[in-house]
C-alpha cells in the first residue's frame, strides 16, 4: 500500500491539474487565429493558421484554388504551386514572408513527382532552405495530390513588415528581401 500512495498522489495531481480551464488572468498560451479568403477555408475542424508569440503554425494547405474551390488544373504541378501560393497568403494575413519559414512538412500521393514537387518549391524558398520532410501517402483529403503544412517565426523586433523591401511577398516570383535588403535589416 506504501508503494502506491506516491502513485495515487502522481494520479490525482494529474487529474486535478491536467485539465483546467483558461479563465481570468491565467498563464495560458495566448494565441491568434489567422483566416484569409486569399486561400480555401478550412475543410475541417482546424484554423488555416494558429500564431502564438512570434511563431505561426499553418495547418496544411492543398492545391485547391480558392476562388473556385477546385484543384489547380494540371496535375502535381499545378496543384504544388498552388498550394504554396495559398501558404504564401496566410503568411501574409498573418504579418509574415516565405522567410520567415522555418520548417515544411510535405505530403505527396506519389513519391515519383518528388523531382516536379521540387522545382516548383524552388520557385518559392531561394537558398537558406526551411527544414523539411517530404511523405508519400496512400490518402490526402479531397482527392489532392499533395499538401504542404508550414511554421514561420518572426523576429520579434523586427524593422520592416513584409513588403517594405519593394516587393509584396511571392509576388512576381520574388521573395520579401530580395530587393537588396533582407526582410527586417534597416535601410541604409
Amino acid at each position: 500500500m506504501k508503494r502506491l500512495f506516491p502513485l495515487l498522489i502522481l494520479l490525482v495531481f494529474l487529474f486535478a491539474c491536467g485539465e483546467q480551464e483558461c479563465e481570468g488572468d491565467c498563464d495560458c498560451v495566448k494565441k491568434e487565429i489567422i483566416a484569409t479568403d486569399q486561400a480555401p477555408a478550412a475543410i475541417g475542424p482546424y484554423s488555416q493558421a494558429v500564431k502564438v508569440g512570434n511563431m505561426l503554425y499553418l495547418s496544411g494547405q492543398l492545391g485547391m484554388d480558392p476562388a473556385t474551390g477546385e484543384f489547380a488544373e494540371g496535375g502535381i504541378e499545378a496543384q504544388a504551386r498552388q498550394a504554396l501560393n495559398n501558404q504564401v497568403a496566410i503568411l501574409k494575413a498573418a504579418g509574415f514572408c516565405l522567410k520567415d519559414v522555418v520548417q515544411c512538412q510535405v505530403f505527396v500521393k506519389n513519391m515519383d513527382d518528388y523531382a516536379v514537387f521540387n522545382t516548383v518549391y524552388k520557385e518559392f524558398f531561394k537558398g537558406d532552405f526551411p527544414a523539411r520532410a517530404v511523405l508519400e501517402v496512400s490518402r490526402i483529403p479531397a482527392g489532392g495530390l499533395c499538401e504542404v503544412m508550414m511554421v514561420a517565426v518572426k523576429e520579434t523586433d523586427c524593422g520592416h513588415e513584409c513588403g517594405d523591401c519593394g516587393h509584396e511577398c511571392g509576388e512576381s516570383g520574388h521573395e520579401c528581401g530580395e530587393s537588396g535588403h533582407e526582410c527586417g535589416e534597416s535601410e541604409k
